[in-house]
């Protein structure tokens, strides 16, 4: 059996995504773990797939000819490596990293996690713990998101509460102290899940386009009773957003879209209501601030056309 299966989704960071798998190659050669390295291109532009094919023949290449987005690209991988069969073969890897393309694996990360999922039998998910390029502090886990998290990103609130537990942080104390602790998800950055919960629960839900579809993975992998933990032995670089900060608007919309099917698909539909509530009149409260600070940017009115189409999305299915 591989102990751990590698997938790493790009669209358009070729520099990026060969530097990232320099650093896992480098890590499993070095590791005492057996693995295997996925790659799945989304139509890339700037010969990503071309370059995979040539410098690293011995990682699997699936070249889409499309944009299949986070959760189809990693389903896609996931597929090909047996998961989601009724009849599911008998070498399945024990564990699977969904690696972003914008990391770089530190010197046993790989390893640490294979190892912490292999010795804790009820641990469905390990996060890494993530540093910017400069090595500074970077959340690298989440409590799973509720009002107060929407409160606090929208409603002017006191700045405090942005590191709070009630905004879905953990205290960098707990990464220092480099024990293993739980939590709700980590970020879809650097995620290893256990073989046997991907079996249990399923793939990613392709409905999710962009961003989100880690967490409602978490969510469902931890209501069927696994436990999720942050492991900060293992460190990874993450550089962040490099794909998405390609298309700024649309992601921004793509972003609430996705925490709009979220709320729906996990809340109440009381909680749903509030929640849309709490977004209208916070996308409001930004398009009044940014039609007065923002009087000469020649972005405002694709801006405020962002906000007026989130509003939208979270006026459906309203009770």
């Amino acid at each position: 059996m591989t102990d751990l299966a590698v997938i790493i989704v790009s669209w358009n960071v070729r520099q990026l995504l060969a530097d990232c798998l320099q650093s896992v190659q480098a890590d499993l050669t070095r590791g005492d773990i057996t693995g295997q390295i996925w790659v799945v291109d989304n139509a890339s532009a700037d010969g990503s797939a071309e370059m995979v094919g040539r410098d690293f023949p011995d990682a699997q290449l699936i070249a889409s000819p499309q944009n299949l987005g986070f959760a189809g690209g990693n389903n896609a991988a996931l597929r090909a490596i047996g998961f989601g069969q009724e009849k599911p073969t008998a070498d399945l890897p024990a564990a699977v990293l969904l690696l972003n393309p914008d990391t770089i694996v530190h010197p046993g990360a790989l390893p640490i996690l294979s190892d912490f999922l292999r010795r804790h039998p009820r641990a469905g998910i390990a996060g890494a713990r993530l540093v910017y390029g400069d090595g500074s502090f970077q959340h690298s886990v989440f409590g799973f998101p509720g009002l107060w998290q929407l409160a606090i990103e929208l409603l002017p609130l006191p700045g405090r509460l942005a590191e709070s537990s009630l905004n879905g942080r953990y205290p960098p104390s707990l990464y220092e102290a480099g024990q293993p602790f739980r939590v709700g998800h980590p970020l879809g950055a650097a995620m290893a899940v256990r073989g046997e919960a991907i079996q249990q629960v399923g793939l990613l839900d392709e409905q999710y386009q962009m961003y989100v579809e880690e967490v409602d993975w978490a969510k469902r992998i931890v209501q069927a009773g696994w436990h999720s933990y942050c492991v900060p032995e293992a460190v990874v670089t993450h550089l962040g957003g490099q794909s998405t900060g390609q298309i700024k608007t649309t992601s921004f919309i793509n972003l609430w879209r996705s925490r709009h099917q979220f709320y729906r698909k996990h809340y109440s539909p009381p909680k749903v209501w509030l929640a849309g509530l709490i977004v209208r009149w916070g996308m409001r409260r930004q398009a009044k601030l940014d039609r007065q600070e923002r009087q000469t940017d020649p972005a405002l009115a694709e801006r405020l056309d962002g906000y007026r189409t989130v509003s939208k999305i979270w006026t459906e299915n309203q009770l």
